[in-house]
């Protein structure tokens, strides 16, 4: 598996705790620290990914929420709901990460994590998010 890869899981897992859990970025960073053994390149992804989202996490969910036709957040999966986190900020924020490879990687998540229906769900809402962010440019990868 490669670094970003198990990174994106490591940051879908602490996100997924922070919501289950209340408990705050840098609690559920040190509980799943204390708990796993994770390569520190994936480790230092999965990190930059979490403080990314905390910190930009209003623009990000009302990002999601406007291009998602009839879901308000709160209706989604918890694990649908952070991986479109993940995809999002990635695609706002992280220079060198082809588009293309961010919305693959995300649906990847969804079909591994989510139900039947998570991959065709995040590949519609991120091609929005894409769209809506990128007129007229092509998803690069």
């Amino acid at each position: 598996m490669g670094t970003r890869r198990k990174g994106r899981e490591i940051a879908l897992q602490v996100l997924y705790q922070i919501d289950i859990t209340g408990v705050s970025r840098d609690a559920a960073l040190q509980e799943f620290k204390n708990h796993f053994k994770v390569k520190k390149e994936s480790w230092s992804f999965a990190e930059a990914l979490i403080k990314g989202i905390c910190e930009h996490m209003k623009t990000i969910d009302a990002l999601i929420e406007g291009e998602s036709e009839h879901w308000k957040l709160g209706r989604m999966s918890l694990t649908d709901r952070n991986i479109l986190r993940l995809a999002a900020y990635e695609l706002l924020h992280m220079e060198g990460i082809p588009s293309k490879v961010t919305i693959n990687e995300a649906i990847e998540l969804g079909k591994l994590y989510g139900t039947e229906e998570s991959g065709a769900f995040i590949n519609g809402i991120l091609d929005k998010v894409f769209k809506s962010r990128n007129p007229g440019e092509k998803k690069t990868g």
